[in-house]
């Protein structure tokens, strides 16, 4: 069954989508390994109220990336309140401060690949 979402969304999605609008970091987790990666991530998905900025179907796994506007106490509680609402649908989301791709990409990616083969086994 497919997850619900917002409709309205949909012309803000995609044009996150577009390279040119998405983060330094989230373009270099996507073009330089979520979409060569052997299972299928899709940018920007549109799921109930939210656009995730990574999602895993098969995994069931949503990838956000966080700048510092998330590292305050107003950012933090309203991510609480996002991930409760995104856990409901049944789905793990974990959360990667910008400055873990920057200083870490590698660590990143290791970590990702660990997740999903925990969660669906060796990809």
């Amino acid at each position: 069954m497919p997850l619900p979402y917002n409709k309205k969304n949909k012309p803000l999605a995609q044009r996150m989508r577009n390279h040119a609008n998405a983060t330094k970091q989230e373009n270099h987790l996507w073009y330089d390994f979520l979409s060569k990666y052997p299972v299928k991530f899709r940018r920007q998905a549109m799921i109930g109220d939210f656009i995730a900025d990574f999602y895993c179907c098969r995994a069931k796994l949503i990838i956000e990336i966080d700048g510092r506007q998330h590292e305050t106490e107003k950012g933090m509680h309203k991510d609480e309140l996002r991930t409760e609402k995104l856990e409901a649908y049944g789905i793990q989301v974990i959360r990667i401060p910008n400055r873990c791709i920057d200083k870490e990409f590698f660590m990143v990616c290791d970590y990702i690949d660990q997740t999903v083969k925990s969660i669906i086994g060796d990809a």
